[in-house]
């Protein structure tokens, strides 16, 4: 029984990584860059159109959780989802909803994130 459940558990694992790279190589970011520890994070933050610092926020507990929201929204949003498939597809559910944005037919349009202003010219 428990070589069946390892069995099952190991390819949600591969699904879940192979739709991760395939959605990362729709955003145009390396696909590898899914499997690495927080590189992946970052890659997220940036497909989802928010500045780089916002990794130093996923340090912050409690914040963390917002973030890790705000960024699932963002980014189901870039990819022409609901917001409830960022809560529930992204932030909740993330081993279903990599793979559905992976596989399906979902295209990256652009960063929903809107972008910060430029700087007055002096």
């Amino acid at each position: 029984m428990i070589a069946l459940f390892s069995l099952i558990y190991l390819a949600v694992i591969l699904l879940v990584i192979i739709g991760g790279w395939k959605m990362f190589a729709k955003a145009g970011q390396p696909g590898w860059g899914f499997i690495i520890p927080i590189f992946n994070v970052y890659l997220m933050i940036k497909i989802a159109g928010r500045p780089g610092w916002w990794l130093l926020l996923y340090l912050i507990p409690i914040v963390n959780l917002v973030i890790a929201i705000i960024v699932a929204l963002d980014m189901a949003k870039a990819f022409g989802k609901s917001a409830v498939f960022g809560i529930f597809g992204l932030f909740l559910f993330a081993f279903i909803g990599i793979p559905i944005l992976g596989f399906g037919s979902a295209v990256y349009t652009a960063p929903a994130a809107p972008a910060a202003p430029a700087a007055p010219a002096a």
